[in-house]
């Protein structure tokens, strides 16, 4: 199709939800936990091969150290703190990548940090620091007009990131998982609301106010109960719609 569009989809893998094969085969770039909230080497190693089989671009997913609350509490933490735990989380990650002959792609934050990074300086600033401490080039994954990509698009290549399966406030903040219908676990609806961000670059906030928002990476939870069916469906129907995953 001469208009079609060619867009990104991660998915947030190596967290232990048993499902990473099959999501694996219908993505195109993947999150990996890297100590935080979640994973070590052997499930590093376990989701890069995996990803080497399918082709898939492979990211860090550092967290806030919170393995007790899945990396979805703010915790306090010193701003040299969080540099230096981002740092060995990402550095862990660059060790099994070269283990398995396989080149990091990019970071995504996870969780409460990559909310908390979106609106705050101090933490987006640690995050910047943290990856440029690594020495390696590396893509971030920041959500659109978000402090965080203010603070890195002059020092890190940035690629701007909206999620298919998660309800938007009118300011491009996500919903709070404690709110009903935070997360889109309908097909249809899931698609439409990637439909909309992908050629109309707009989101419809819940409130029901159409917001603008840029962005050509989309991101699904690897624990959404319905994430292989949300992803089949949008394999089978993107391409109707001029969109194609690379």
């Amino acid at each position: 199709m001469s208009n079609s569009i060619q867009i990104d989809i991660n998915a947030d893998l190596g967290e232990g939800m048993g499902n990473d094969a099959q999501i694996m085969q219908l993505i195109s770039s993947c999150n990996i936990a890297c100590g935080g909230h979640s994973g070590n080497t052997k499930s590093i190693l376990k989701t890069l091969k995996l990803a080497k089989k399918h082709g898939v671009k492979v990211g860090a997913h550092p967290s806030f150290p919170d393995r007790d609350n899945f990396g979805r509490e703010l915790i306090t933490m010193t701003k040299s703190e969080l540099t230096q735990s981002i740092f060995e989380q990402i550095m862990i990650f660059q060790k099994c990548c070269e283990q398995a002959a396989i080149s990091m792609h990019h970071v995504k934050l996870h969780g409460a940090l990559y909310n908390y990074a979106a609106k705050d300086a101090p933490t987006a600033d640690a995050v910047v620091d943290a990856i440029l401490k690594t020495g390696v080039r590396l893509v971030l994954y920041v959500p659109p007009n978000s402090v965080l990509a203010e603070k890195a698009k002059n020092l890190l290549p940035i690629k701007y990131e909206a999620f298919i399966d998660r309800a938007y406030n009118n300011d491009l903040s996500l919903v709070s998982r404690k709110v009903k219908n935070a997360v889109i676990e309908n097909e249809e609806k899931a698609f439409s609301q990637l439909v909309e961000m992908a050629l109309k670059q707009n989101v419809v906030a819940i409130d029901g106010n159409h917001v603008s928002l840029k962005a050509s990476t989309f991101c699904i939870h690897g624990d959404n109960k319905n994430v292989l069916g949300i992803l089949n469906f949008i394999r089978n129907e993107a391409p109707k719609h001029g969109i194609a995953i690379v």
